[in-house]
């Protein structure tokens, strides 16, 4: 009877554990130097947003690109352009504060893309080569690739 009942309870801790898992599968790529340098980011994903994805970004997405030579980080909010310093070292990057243009922007998705920006301590690329920026290992904000801007 205790045997049945420690491998009830073993199955039923490896079932609740494997339920419970949300880890996104993050790749780690011996050459991400050239993929984190050579392209624009645009996003398709932004955590802690009770707005969805669309309603924060209905026009344009935000979208961000890294110069190594000076440590600068630019882009575009959806609505300002913006630059700022980063440090970047192995898999974990700091972004310092972010200057932007001052153009009049509706809803709140200048404000969610940059203060998730400061909540950002390390980054990743999935199996499918985007860019993941993460808070500790939890994904903040997804990036794909695109051609960059002139």
């Amino acid at each position: 009877m205790k045997k049945n009942a420690l491998l009830l309870l073993s199955l039923f801790s490896i079932l609740v554990s494997a339920c419970c898992s949300t880890k996104t599968n993050i790749v780690k790529q011996t050459d991400s130097k050239t993929a984190f340098y050579d392209y624009a980011w645009e996003l398709e994903y932004i955590s802690g947003t009770r707005i969805a994805f669309d309603g924060l970004y209905p026009d344009r997405k935000p979208n961000i690109m890294f110069k190594e030579a000076e440590s600068q980080f630019s882009g575009n909010t959806s609505c300002n352009s913006y630059s700022g310093k980063y440090t970047k070292k192995e898999n974990s990057i700091q972004f310092g504060d972010a200057m932007k243009t001052m153009a009049f922007c509706e809803g709140g998705g200048e404000e969610a893309f940059l203060r998730m920006l400061g909540k950002v301590n390390r980054f990743a690329f999935d199996s499918e080569g985007k860019l993941l920026l993460l808070a500790d290992d939890i994904p903040m904000m997804r990036f794909k690739k695109i051609a960059k801007p002139n």
